[in-house]
Protein backbone atom coordinates (compact mmCIF):
# COMPACT_ATOMS: atom_id res chain seq x y z
CA UNK A 1 0.00 0.00 0.00
CA UNK A 2 2.77 2.41 0.92
CA UNK A 3 4.67 2.04 -2.39
CA UNK A 4 1.15 2.54 -4.59
CA UNK A 5 0.57 5.84 -2.13
CA UNK A 6 4.09 6.73 -3.07
CA UNK A 7 4.08 6.27 -6.94
CA UNK A 8 0.77 8.23 -6.78
CA UNK A 9 2.39 11.39 -4.87
CA UNK A 10 5.46 10.98 -6.93
CA UNK A 11 4.05 10.65 -10.76
CA UNK A 12 4.98 13.52 -12.67
CA UNK A 13 3.54 14.28 -16.75
CA UNK A 14 7.05 13.66 -18.78
CA UNK A 15 7.67 16.69 -21.66
CA UNK A 16 10.98 15.40 -22.89
CA UNK A 17 12.06 11.91 -23.43
CA UNK A 18 15.37 10.25 -24.51
CA UNK A 19 14.86 8.60 -27.81
CA UNK A 20 15.13 4.97 -27.16
CA UNK A 21 12.77 2.73 -27.02
CA UNK A 22 10.92 1.13 -23.64
CA UNK A 23 12.19 -2.47 -22.51
CA UNK A 24 9.04 -4.84 -23.79
CA UNK A 25 8.97 -6.06 -20.35
CA UNK A 26 8.14 -2.63 -18.92
CA UNK A 27 5.65 -2.20 -22.01
CA UNK A 28 3.43 -5.29 -20.81
CA UNK A 29 3.43 -4.40 -17.38
CA UNK A 30 2.16 -1.10 -18.22
CA UNK A 31 -0.65 -2.14 -20.66
CA UNK A 32 -1.96 -5.17 -18.30
CA UNK A 33 -2.09 -2.61 -15.47
CA UNK A 34 -4.47 -0.58 -18.27
CA UNK A 35 -6.35 -4.04 -18.63
CA UNK A 36 -6.95 -3.61 -15.12
CA UNK A 37 -9.02 -0.17 -14.98
CA UNK A 38 -12.40 -0.92 -13.26
CA UNK A 39 -15.28 -0.16 -16.22
CA UNK A 40 -19.23 0.84 -16.03
CA UNK A 41 -20.41 -2.72 -15.10
CA UNK A 42 -17.25 -3.96 -16.04
CA UNK A 43 -18.27 -4.50 -20.08
CA UNK A 44 -14.61 -2.75 -20.60
CA UNK A 45 -15.15 -0.55 -23.36
CA UNK A 46 -11.60 0.74 -23.89
CA UNK A 47 -9.62 -0.58 -26.40
CA UNK A 48 -5.31 0.54 -26.40
CA UNK A 49 -3.58 1.08 -29.58
CA UNK A 50 0.10 0.70 -29.19
CA UNK A 51 2.23 2.36 -31.44
CA UNK A 52 5.93 2.44 -31.60
CA UNK A 53 6.62 3.15 -35.52
CA UNK A 54 8.17 6.17 -35.77
CA UNK A 55 6.25 6.70 -39.06
CA UNK A 56 2.72 6.52 -37.29
CA UNK A 57 4.02 8.40 -34.25
CA UNK A 58 4.64 11.16 -36.57
CA UNK A 59 1.03 11.16 -38.65
CA UNK A 60 -0.32 11.35 -35.64
CA UNK A 61 1.46 13.93 -33.73
CA UNK A 62 0.96 16.48 -37.01
CA UNK A 63 -3.01 15.71 -36.63
CA UNK A 64 -3.01 16.14 -33.40
CA UNK A 65 -0.47 19.17 -33.86
CA UNK A 66 -2.94 20.62 -36.24
CA UNK A 67 -5.90 20.37 -34.27
CA UNK A 68 -4.39 22.65 -31.66
CA UNK A 69 -2.84 24.86 -35.04
CA UNK A 70 0.52 24.42 -34.55
CA UNK A 71 3.32 22.59 -35.78
CA UNK A 72 5.39 21.69 -33.29
CA UNK A 73 5.39 17.63 -31.79
CA UNK A 74 2.69 17.49 -28.71
CA UNK A 75 4.08 13.99 -28.26
CA UNK A 76 7.64 15.51 -27.24
CA UNK A 77 9.39 12.37 -29.02
CA UNK A 78 7.85 9.88 -27.26
CA UNK A 79 8.98 6.46 -28.96
CA UNK A 80 5.52 4.82 -27.43
CA UNK A 81 2.25 6.27 -27.72
CA UNK A 82 -0.90 4.27 -26.35
CA UNK A 83 -3.82 5.32 -28.20
CA UNK A 84 -6.68 5.17 -25.44
CA UNK A 85 -10.51 4.81 -27.56
CA UNK A 86 -13.56 3.79 -25.96
CA UNK A 87 -16.51 2.42 -27.19
CA UNK A 88 -19.51 4.77 -27.87
CA UNK A 89 -22.57 2.84 -27.20
CA UNK A 90 -21.53 1.90 -23.11
CA UNK A 91 -22.72 4.87 -21.38
CA UNK A 92 -19.31 5.58 -19.49
CA UNK A 93 -16.92 4.94 -22.08
CA UNK A 94 -15.15 8.72 -20.94
CA UNK A 95 -14.72 7.37 -17.67
CA UNK A 96 -13.58 4.43 -18.66
CA UNK A 97 -11.13 5.34 -20.89
CA UNK A 98 -10.12 7.69 -18.18
CA UNK A 99 -9.82 5.41 -16.09
CA UNK A 100 -7.56 3.06 -17.94
CA UNK A 101 -5.23 6.61 -18.81
CA UNK A 102 -5.08 6.62 -15.11
CA UNK A 103 -3.54 3.00 -14.75
CA UNK A 104 -1.29 3.40 -17.46
CA UNK A 105 0.59 6.61 -16.17
CA UNK A 106 0.53 5.37 -12.32
CA UNK A 107 1.83 1.57 -13.91
CA UNK A 108 4.86 3.35 -16.44
CA UNK A 109 5.88 5.36 -13.25
CA UNK A 110 5.98 2.20 -10.97
CA UNK A 111 8.56 0.24 -13.64
CA UNK A 112 10.21 3.53 -14.36
CA UNK A 113 9.16 4.98 -17.55
CA UNK A 114 7.85 8.40 -17.66
CA UNK A 115 4.13 9.88 -19.00
CA UNK A 116 2.19 12.10 -20.42
CA UNK A 117 -1.80 12.24 -20.87
CA UNK A 118 -1.71 14.22 -24.18
CA UNK A 119 -5.70 15.27 -24.86
CA UNK A 120 -7.13 15.85 -28.53
CA UNK A 121 -7.85 12.03 -29.27
CA UNK A 122 -11.72 12.44 -29.47
CA UNK A 123 -11.22 15.30 -32.34
CA UNK A 124 -8.51 12.86 -33.92
CA UNK A 125 -10.58 9.74 -34.45
CA UNK A 126 -13.95 12.02 -35.63
CA UNK A 127 -12.09 13.24 -38.73
CA UNK A 128 -12.07 11.14 -42.00
CA UNK A 129 -8.83 10.52 -41.94
CA UNK A 130 -8.60 9.15 -37.72
CA UNK A 131 -11.40 6.84 -39.20
CA UNK A 132 -9.42 5.66 -42.10
CA UNK A 133 -6.64 4.68 -39.37
CA UNK A 134 -8.90 3.06 -37.23
CA UNK A 135 -9.99 1.05 -40.23
CA UNK A 136 -6.08 0.22 -40.91
CA UNK A 137 -5.85 -0.67 -37.36
CA UNK A 138 -8.54 -3.51 -37.45
CA UNK A 139 -10.76 -1.15 -35.44
CA UNK A 140 -14.83 -1.31 -36.18
CA UNK A 141 -17.59 0.07 -34.76
CA UNK A 142 -18.26 3.69 -32.94
CA UNK A 143 -14.94 4.27 -30.43
CA UNK A 144 -14.22 7.88 -29.74
CA UNK A 145 -10.82 8.67 -28.54
CA UNK A 146 -10.37 9.24 -25.11
CA UNK A 147 -6.16 10.16 -24.87
CA UNK A 148 -2.93 9.25 -25.70
CA UNK A 149 -0.53 7.87 -23.47
CA UNK A 150 2.70 8.89 -24.66
CA UNK A 151 5.73 6.38 -22.55
CA UNK A 152 9.26 6.75 -22.88
CA UNK A 153 12.71 7.16 -20.82
CA UNK A 154 12.43 10.62 -19.71
CA UNK A 155 15.13 13.49 -20.84
CA UNK A 156 17.32 15.62 -18.43
CA UNK A 157 15.14 17.75 -16.71
CA UNK A 158 11.84 16.31 -18.63
CA UNK A 159 9.70 15.65 -15.52
CA UNK A 160 8.81 19.12 -13.78
CA UNK A 161 8.82 19.18 -9.85
CA UNK A 162 5.10 18.86 -8.04
CA UNK A 163 3.04 21.88 -7.84
CA UNK A 164 1.67 22.51 -4.05
CA UNK A 165 -1.43 21.30 -3.07
CA UNK A 166 -4.06 23.53 -3.08
CA UNK A 167 -6.25 24.87 -0.65
CA UNK A 168 -9.49 23.98 0.15
CA UNK A 169 -8.70 20.31 -2.54
CA UNK A 170 -10.76 18.18 0.46
CA UNK A 171 -14.16 19.15 1.80
CA UNK A 172 -15.44 17.19 4.89
CA UNK A 173 -19.33 17.29 5.41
Amino acid sequence: MKETLQDIRTRRSCRKFQPRQIAEEELNAILEAGTWAPTGHGWQSPVMVVLQDKATIEKLSKMNAAIMGTNGDPFYGAPTVVVVLADKSRPTYREDGSLVMGNLMLAAHAVGVASCWIHRAREEFESEEGKALLKSWGIEGDYAGVGHCILGYAAENGEAPAKPRKEGYIIRV
